[in-house]
């Protein structure tokens, strides 16, 4: 209850005075460790997840990102950007939004980057909105782990939301602005 709550409040706050009421950073050892097991949870909950991240040039990987919305939303999380097995450099997702909602929720993420064509231009760019720099398809992780691969076969970027607990039942990332978290 306690991390819901600081959740919230740090959404809130995102929501009322944007980005600089977040600038305060987890020490990158917390935010590692986190990162590990958000990875060994996704190779654990997905079928084919081991694969999924070696068949990778890279992966974006979020332990825990935040929703909270009172009819005004927004969510927020700390992550990285994994390539050759090693952490690269440190991103924030953020997106905010308007309409009928209610809740906290909060989900890990991966985006996996499946061609190095993807990836470099994902790096090169100066903060990287999904849908606008770059189109991300979305993997329904079903029943036991296994993957829909319908929607994400040949694609060069791909979303896997896993994790999810709260009450929200929303897994768009449509608009989810990732930066490079300054040092």
């Amino acid at each position: 209850m306690v991390r819901v709550t600081r959740n919230l409040l740090i959404l809130f706050a995102f929501i009322l005075c944007g980005t600089p009421a977040l600038t305060f950073a987890k020490p990158n050892l917390e935010l590692n460790n986190e990162i590990q097991k958000a990875t060994d949870t996704f190779k654990q909950e997905v079928k084919t997840g081991d694969s999924i991240i070696s068949s990778a040039k890279g992966y974006l990987i979020f332990p825990e990102v935040t929703k909270a919305g009172i009819g005004i939303g927004g969510e927020y999380g700390k992550g990285a950007l994994v390539v050759d097995g090693e952490i690269k450099e440190y991103y924030s997702t953020k997106s905010a939004s308007i309409g009928a909602q209610l809740g906290v929720q909060t989900k890990s993420m991966i985006i996996a980057f499946m061609t190095d064509e993807a990836l470099e231009n994902f790096e090169k760019s100066n903060g990287w909105e999904v849908g606008v720099d770059g189109s991300v398809a979305i993997a329904k992780i079903g029943a036991e782990g296994s993957i829909d691969t319908t929607s994400t076969l040949n694609k060069s970027v791909v979303a896997y939301i896993f994790g999810q607990s709260g009450l929200m039942a929303d897994v768009s990332i449509s608009g989810s602005k990732i930066s490079k978290l300054e040092s």
